[in-house]
């Protein structure tokens, strides 16, 4: 869409300026000398004010998402499902079960991959270890202690408000996957009241942030209001990033007549681009030893859909 042009007169009395002017800080299509402008002129210009704050809305929320984490060791894209990469409270850092794998097969002990940490025995070396990194602000800290309240896990007891507030706090400081669960807190009733406002709000933070589940409940949501093309774009870009469940919805939709056959065509050489890309043999084989991550895995909520 191409740049609108910002008038460079007030738009309630037609008076002339430069940057003494201010904005309409929602849509930026108009300006105004003062506060009292503003109020004067909001009864016009609402209607338009609204159409295009949704078209901001929905520039950024249909646009790509951001390149995908990649692991510290192995450099190659993390795996979409949580349980396949692990939170290390000792350095902070997500690193893919296949690393961890391979550390422990090579040289026989359990230390950490990126900063040779030894890993906790006791539970409370953990939570002081994640309290640690949250005293500097890392995300991923944040949504791990969320997820102690969450499963009443470390010592600490079943608290959705808490965890409802540390993935807030988490998702505030750029991860993802803790405004999905948020999302999923208000659509599920999971210690709140059940609000689907919200819950859609938190799953579009969450998508725009890359979170492919988030992409998805957002596909079914719309599909499920009936609003089968934005259904789609959901979809669409979540399959491109690698998403399973999102590419049976477009094979369901390019069916359906909902989804072009270059669409279906190029989501789906998109789609085997980016699994390859989370693919290595250290990764395949410790799937094969599941049980041994089960215990520090980065466990989201489930999702409702």
């Amino acid at each position: 869409m191409a740049s609108l042009s910002v008038p460079t007169t007030c738009a309630a009395c037609g008076k002339e300026g430069g940057d003494e002017l201010k904005a309409c800080t929602a849509c930026k299509l108009v300006k105004y000398c003062n506060r009292d402008c503003q109020i004067s002129h909001r009864s016009k210009h609402k209607k338009e004010c609204k159409k295009r704050v949704a078209e901001l809305h929905d520039e950024a929320l249909f646009e790509e998402p951001p390149p995908p984490e990649e692991c510290p060791i192995c450099f190659l894209t993390l795996p979409i499902l949580y349980k396949s990469s692990l939170f290390k409270s000792c350095c902070g850092k997500i690193i893919c079960c296949g690393c961890i794998y391979a550390m422990k097969k090579n040289e026989g002990v359990e230390l950490c991959p990126f900063c040779r940490s030894p890993s906790v025995i006791r539970e409370k070396e953990d939570v002081e270890r994640v309290k640690k990194l949250m005293d500097s602000g890392n995300a991923e800290a944040f949504f791990a202690y969320g997820n102690f309240y969450s499963s009443g896990s470390r010592g600490l007891p079943r608290d959705w408000a808490k965890a409802s507030e540390m993935w807030l706090k988490a998702g505030e400081l750029g991860c993802a996957v803790a405004y999905n669960n948020l999302g999923f807190l208000y659509e599920d009733g999971r210690g709140v009241d059940i609000d689907k406002k919200k819950a859609k709000h938190y799953y579009e933070l969450a998508a725009i942030s890359g979170d492919i589940k988030a992409r998805f409940n957002l596909g079914c949501i719309e599909g499920k209001a009936a609003n089968h093309s934005r259904a789609m774009k959901h979809m669409l870009i979540a399959a491109r990033a690698g998403g399973t469940e999102a590419l049976d919805r477009v094979k369901l939709g390019f069916q359906l007549g909902l989804v072009t056959k270059d669409e279906y065509a190029s989501t789906l050489r998109a789609f085997h681009e980016r699994q390859k890309e989370m693919k290595s043999a250290a990764r395949d084989k410790a799937a094969e030893s599941e049980d041994y991550f089960a215990k520090e895995t980065r466990i989201t909520s489930a999702s409702p859909h």
